[in-house]
């Protein structure tokens, strides 16, 4: 009996890491945000992990101000189903 009392208070004192990721559905796609960091320099900037439809995509820096994304060395501005809308979409505009 004691046995499983101390089994039992081992499994609850384990503590798990928190799964934080955020999920919306947009245009049939499941977009989910996996990591975001705020820029320190230019807080309309975040650098996001992004998954669609469970495909996780490169890091992209979201210009939320320009409404632009930077891929690798290109700029490219947001599309009508582009992820880069649901990142912005937390923070207000200044």
């Amino acid at each position: 009996m004691r046995i499983i009392v101390a089994i039992l208070l081992l499994s609850l004192a384990i503590a798990f890491p928190a799964v934080a990721s955020v999920c919306r559905i947009r245009d049939g796609h499941q977009i989910c945000i996996l990591s975001l960091q705020r820029s320190a320099k230019n807080y309309w900037e975040y650098r996001a992990d992004v998954s669609i439809d469970g495909v996780k995509g490169d890091t992209e820096v979201y210009n939320c101000r320009d409404r632009t994304k930077v891929q690798k060395d290109r700029v490219v501005p947001f599309a009508s189903d582009d992820p880069g809308g649901l990142v912005c979409s937390f923070f207000p505009r200044s």
